[in-house]
C-alpha cells in the first residue's frame, strides 16, 4: 500500500526532477513530442483514430463505456440510498478546501458500499478495457510527451496507469472521491511498473484538487466530468495545477444531437441516471465546456459506440495550457 502524504500540497515540490517540461510541437493541432515505450510502438496521431465528427451512427473509437455510468452496469449503485441529482453551483471561481469539498460533494458512505463498489468497478470493466487497449495506447501514445508529472483526476482502479506509467522517472497523483479505489490504484501501478514511490493517491474531487498551481505536465480525465458537480470549477482547477503548456488528456460521453430519438431517451431516463449511476449526467455537452475553459487550443474528436447504448455520443482529445 502506498504512503499517503500528510501535506499533498507539497508531495510533487518534494520530488523535484531536473528535466524541464516537455516542450511540444504542435502542427496543425497534433502534438508530435512522443514518450513511453507505448509511444515508440505507434506512429499515428490522435487524428489518425477513427472518428465520427458528423453523428452519423457510424462505429468509431469504442473509448467510452462507462467507468460508473451505464444504467445496467451500476449494480453496486442500487444497494446505496439514493443519490439526488446536484444542483449547478454559484460559479464562484474562488479555490475551495479540498476536504471540505470532498465532504460536500461525496457526503462519506459505508465502507462496505464503497468497497463493493470498488471491487465491481474493477471486475466488470476488464471487458471494456480490453477492448478499447489499442485505441487508448494511440491516443496517449500521441498526447503524453515526455511528462515527468502526471495528475489523474477520476483514476479509479487505475486503468489507464499502464498506458503511462512506464514512462522512465514520471510521478504520478491520482485522486478519486472513492476512497477504496486507492488499493486497485496501487495494484495497478505496480503492475504497470511504476515505483510505488511515485505514486500517490488521494480522496479528493475534481473541483478542489490538492495540488499547488502550475504543479503537474499532464492532467488525465476519462468518463470524470459526466459526475462531476460543476464542470466548469474542475476545468478550471485542471487549467490551474497544469504548468504553461501542459496538457489535459480527456474522454467523456456527451449528450446526443437534438431532436434525434436517443437525445429524447436521455433526457426521460437522466434524474434517474444520475439516481443509481453516481451522479453520472446523460445530457451534458462537456466539450463545449472544454472549449470554453480559456486553454490555448483544443484537439476533439467524436466517435459513436455500438456497444454504449444510452451513453453516446462521446467526445475524446486533448486540451494544451
Amino acid at each position: 500500500m502506498s504512503v499517503r502524504s500528510p501535506n499533498l500540497y507539497s508531495w510533487f515540490s518534494s520530488n523535484p526532477t531536473t528535466t524541464k517540461p516537455p516542450i511540444l510541437a504542435v502542427s496543425g493541432g497534433a502534438i508530435s513530442s512522443v514518450a513511453c515505450n507505448a509511444a515508440r510502438k505507434s506512429s499515428k496521431s490522435v487524428h489518425d483514430l477513427p472518428a465520427n465528427t458528423a453523428g452519423t451512427g457510424i462505429r468509431c473509437c469504442p473509448c467510452c463505456f462507462p467507468r460508473r455510468h451505464c444504467l445496467g452496469a451500476v449494480i453496486a449503485t442500487c444497494l446505496s440510498p439514493p443519490i439526488l441529482p446536484s444542483s449547478a453551483s454559484d460559479g464562484d471561481s474562488t479555490p475551495q478546501n479540498p476536504i471540505s469539498m470532498l465532504n460536500r460533494i461525496h457526503p462519506p458512505r459505508p465502507d462496505w458500499y464503497e468497497e463493493f463498489y470498488a471491487s465491481a468497478m474493477d471486475k466488470t470493466m476488464k471487458p471494456y478495457e480490453a477492448e478499447i487497449a489499442g485505441y487508448k495506447s494511440q491516443l496517449f501514445a500521441n498526447l503524453i510527451g515526455k511528462a515527468d508529472k502526471i495528475l489523474e483526476i477520476g483514476i479509479g482502479t487505475g486503468p489507464n496507469l499502464k498506458y503511462y506509467a512506464d514512462c522512465p522517472g514520471v510521478e504520478v497523483f491520482g485522486v478519486d472521491p472513492n476512497r477504496k479505489m486507492e488499493k486497485y490504484a496501487v495494484a495497478a501501478a505496480e503492475a504497470a511498473g511504476l515505483p510505488l514511490s511515485n505514486f500517490r493517491f488521494e480522496q479528493a474531487v475534481a473541483e478542489a484538487l490538492p495540488l499547488n498551481d502550475a504543479s503537474v505536465d499532464v492532467v488525465v480525465g476519462t468518463l470524470v466530468l459526466c459526475s462531476v458537480e460543476d464542470v466548469d470549477q474542475a476545468l478550471q482547477e485542471v487549467k490551474r495545477v497544469l504548468k504553461p503548456g501542459g496538457l489535459y488528456i480527456f474522454v467523456e460521453h456527451v449528450a446526443a444531437k437534438d431532436g434525434t430519438i436517443l437525445r429524447f431517451l436521455q433526457g426521460i431516463l437522466d434524474p434517474l441516471q444520475q439516481t443509481l449511476a453516481d451522479r453520472c449526467h446523460l445530457t451534458r455537452n462537456t466539450a463545449t465546456n472544454i472549449a470554453g475553459a480559456g486553454f490555448a487550443g483544443v484537439d476533439v474528436n467524436h466517435a459513436n459506440l455500438s456497444t454504449a447504448s444510452l451513453i453516446n455520443p462521446h467526445v475524446y482529445g486533448i486540451a494544451y495550457k
